[in-house]
């Protein structure tokens, strides 16, 4: 019954390529310099182990309001519908009441700047990872139909820089990040780890929280502390795939495992919309569902493993 259920779309297709900017402006400061460029080069060397991943990383002098518009224009040019997109923000923002901006050397970037130039990129599937002071206030901005946003702080008025960018870069080589150990990091499990280190941080410094993630991937530009079903956040994010299964040595596999892993990806994003779906389902349904979807990801891991 409703077995369209099982087709809706959440799941990368098998060679779909993988499309990240990643941009680190001013620090203000030498010891913010050098820490911004050091969360943007790692981040770089863990985006570039996956596969068909086309990688642009700005730091320093090269991070200017031009250098972001033409990688992000490249970006458009040479992605297609069937790709996904992340921009990666670290850094210092600020908020007027009115404009969130990123600070970067010359001319600050806007959060409606960066808007414009996210929407003229094709790839469905988006996501938006603002690790700047203020970024909060981007959520109005950048909150569109199939892009995920996260932002390190709830809203423009926690000022302080973030340390969510050092443990979002933790999430991507991090083995206990995986929490549902299918070998694949998403952007939904990133996020959830990197929000509980920092809060973590905080706790063992004895410091108060200035900063508290947010997420929205249903286009509302009102974030949440904690997605789930509940409140309709988080499945986009969940299907968001950073990092594949490095378990499976996706560099080298051959075409027919790469078209099993990219089965097993499908058939565990239709598992969390089946989740999703629950509360307007029978149960005797949703259990039928769930069953066949278990027992067909059970078949196709099988089959990856041989």
């Amino acid at each position: 019954m409703k077995i369209c259920l099982l087709l809706l779309c959440g799941c990368f297709v098998a060679h779909a390529a993988n499309y990240f900017v990643t941009v680190a402006g001013l620090g203000g400061d030498p010891e913010y310099d050098k820490q911004f460029v050091k969360w943007a080069q790692d981040l770089d060397h863990e985006l570039n182990t996956g596969v068909d991943a086309h990688v642009i990383t700005l730091s320093g002098s090269s991070a200017t309001k031009q250098q972001v518009e033409q990688a992000l224009n490249k970006v458009a040019s040479e992605s297609s519908a069937t790709d996904s997109f992340a921009l990666f923000l670290i850094g210092h923002g600020s908020f007027d009441g009115v404009d969130y901006k990123i600070n970067l050397p010359g001319p600050d970037m806007t959060a409606v700047e960066l808007a414009k130039a996210l929407n003229r990129i094709t790839a469905h599937r988006q996501l938006v990872v603002n690790m700047t002071s203020c970024s909060g206030a981007s959520l109005t901005a950048l909150a569109k139909k199939d892009r995920v946003v996260i932002s390190a702080t709830k809203s423009g008025t926690e000022k302080n820089a973030p340390v969510f960018a050092r443990y979002w870069v933790d999430a991507l080589h991090d083995p206990s990040a995986d929490t549902d150990k299918n070998g694949s990091i998403s952007a939904l499990e990133a996020f959830r780890y990197a929000d509980r280190k920092t809060t973590a941080y905080f706790e063992a410094e004895k410091l108060l929280a200035t900063e508290h993630a947010i997420i929205t991937d249903t286009a509302n530009t009102n974030g949440v502390r904690d997605p789930k079903p509940e409140n309709g956040q988080g499945l986009l994010a969940a299907s968001f795939i950073l990092i594949h299964a490095r378990t499976e040595g996706a560099k080298v596999l051959g075409p027919e495992k790469q078209k099993l892993v990219s089965k097993k990806e499908d058939l565990e994003a239709k598992i969390d919309r089946l989740k999703y779906e629950k509360a307007a389902m029978e149960e005797n349904e949703y259990k039928q569902q769930l069953t066949a979807l278990l027992l067909e990801l059970a078949r196709t891991q099988a089959e990856i493993d041989k």
